[in-house]
């Protein structure tokens, strides 16, 4: 069984920088796409971030330019790079990795609290 483990949340003043990471306990092949969503309370759950098969990147508005998706593929992981963060980005954390004919896999959710 596929598990997706996350770590890197915490709380951060305004301006700082958080990492976090999300790595797949288990063996996948031919992840098509590794992404990012949070979800502030009494809010939707919104994509963050993602990062395709092939490479390219795409981040929601009010993120771009502080922000940055990575991974490492040998590894089956992804990181997100997230500086000058504001209050306005304090949510939920999640990764969800979606492998083609396979299906969807979930991170159990990072806080990130930014806050003075």
């Amino acid at each position: 069984q596929v598990q997706l483990v996350e770590s890197g949340g915490g709380l951060v003043q305004p301006g700082g920088s958080l990492r976090l990471s999300c790595a797949a306990s288990g063996s996948i092949r031919s992840i098509n796409a590794m992404e990012w969503y949070r979800q502030a309370p009494g809010k939707e759950r919104e994509l963050v971030a993602n990062i395709i098969n092939g490479g390219s990147t795409n981040y929601a508005d009010s993120v771009k330019g502080r922000f940055t998706i990575s991974r490492d593929s040998a590894k089956n992981t992804v990181y997100l790079q997230m500086n000058s963060l504001k209050p306005e980005d304090t949510a939920v954390y999640y990764c969800h990795f979606f492998v083609f004919l396979i299906g969807n896999y979930w991170g159990q959710g990072t806080q990130v609290t930014v806050s003075s």
